[in-house]
């Protein structure tokens, strides 16, 4: 009896379980990998998040089911934080619902606003799951190509009228996984801009909204004037609170493709544990001063892996958000012939770049979230690799 369906059959592995499996292998093997392939957070979250959660446990109402689109103290705290953040009104009762992290919420958005066969524009390169997501919803894919030259923004203008014209949705994601690529508030503008002409929604992906150096602060695509007639905005903790075991995000924006998410949530899950909504919401009101440390970290690792990088003749730049290196391979090397050698011959997982794309071809994807004394020990193993063989 054949137990699998056709979408599963035609879905190509989860990339991050591959690698999971390949660094189980040869830890078993003896080796002492590094992994920088997967974007998990090694940093603790907040203190006051944690005394949070702890305080909310020993509440046993607590333990009950969750109203289906979250708490009000969380969906509150949602809305108090983009009106804080970014000048936005939103109404906690029909823009913001609660998610079990960012990542569910895409899948089941396409779900329940897509009909087989309709066409979504995916960037590439991309986070692999706005793939994955348009795949289990039997819905089409036309890969919208970034590039270096262009600063991985679209090129809006270069897209055909005609694919506007048969798509139903846009995903964008700024600050960029895995180019670590940002963007202005015009570029969300002329996405609304061609939306409305065209009748597309837009899902915008900002979960390294918060993890930004150099000063620069990630606007909001719900900035733009008339942006929720047609866009939503997705958000997690994951990241910018270090909370990525929590499972814990939201949508904000359009109100009928909340509630067409909401119909579909309602009838597979009961939302996430109470405690880590209350929890999450402390987070959100907070004065993010522990977000701030943070980003100083990460910005302290950045640079050493810069300079490391820099020493072997690999022209990267510094990013001004996420925790990720873009990484352009040597001369000679595929994207996936150079992870294989860092893998073989250094011990150190990255992700390459075709993983997101046929676009990411020619670059690596490094995470920064490992400390400092391995990612020192990260540039040392790279010395003693012989790219010239």
């Amino acid at each position: 009896m054949d137990v699998y369906s056709d979408i599963i059959r035609s879905m190509p592995p989860y990339l991050f379980s591959v690698f999971q499996q390949k660094k189980e292998e040869l830890m078993k093997k003896g080796v002492d990998v590094i992994d920088l392939g997967i974007g998990a957070p090694d940093l603790p979250p907040p203190a006051f998040v944690v005394e949070k959660l702890k305080e909310e446990l020993d509440n046993p109402k607590n333990f009950t089911y969750s109203p289906y689109a979250g708490c009000r103290e969380y969906r509150e705290a949602v809305a108090l934080f983009y009106k804080r953040e970014y000048g936005v009104e939103l109404d906690p009762d029909t823009e913001v619902l609660a998610l079990i992290g960012s990542k569910e919420g895409i899948v089941h958005l396409l779900q329940a606003i897509l009909h087989p066969g309709e066409t979504v524009l995916v960037p590439d390169p991309g986070y692999p799951v706005y793939s994955t997501a348009v795949h289990l919803a039997r819905g089409k894919i036309v890969r919208l190509p970034l590039d270096s030259e262009n600063g991985y923004k679209p090129s809006f203008s270069s897209v055909p009228s005609g694919i506007y014209r048969d798509a139903k949705l846009m995903f964008l994601n700024y600050p960029s996984n895995p180019t670590a690529a940002t963007v202005e508030i015009d570029t969300f503008a002329e996405a609304i801009s061609i939306a409305k002409q065209y009748h597309i929604f837009i899902a915008h992906d900002s979960a390294y909204s918060f993890v930004t150096f150099q000063g620069f602060k990630a606007p909001s695509i719900l900035q733009v004037d008339g942006a929720k007639e047609v866009a939503v905005e997705f958000g997690s903790l994951s990241k910018n609170y270090n909370m990525a075991g929590c499972r814990i995000g939201y949508i904000v924006g359009n109100r009928d493709m909340i509630k067409a998410l909401s119909i579909i949530k309602s009838n597979m899950d009961t939302c996430q544990f109470i405690p880590v909504q209350k929890a999450a919401a402390a987070a959100l009101t907070s004065d993010h001063e522990a977000v701030k440390k943070n980003n100083q970290i990460y910005e302290q690792r950045m640079n050493m892996m810069v300079k490391a990088l820099r020493s072997l003749g690999i022209n990267v730049h510094p990013p001004k958000a996420t925790f990720f290196l873009w990484i352009p391979v040597l001369k000679g090397y595929s994207s996936e012939q150079f992870a294989t050698k860092l893998l073989k011959e250094a011990g150190v997982i990255v992700t390459p770049g075709t993983a997101f794309g046929p676009s990411g071809e020619g670059y690596v994807r490094l995470s920064l979230s490992v400390s400092m004394e391995r990612l020192q020990q990260v540039a040392d193993r790279l010395k003693q690799v012989n790219w010239e063989e």
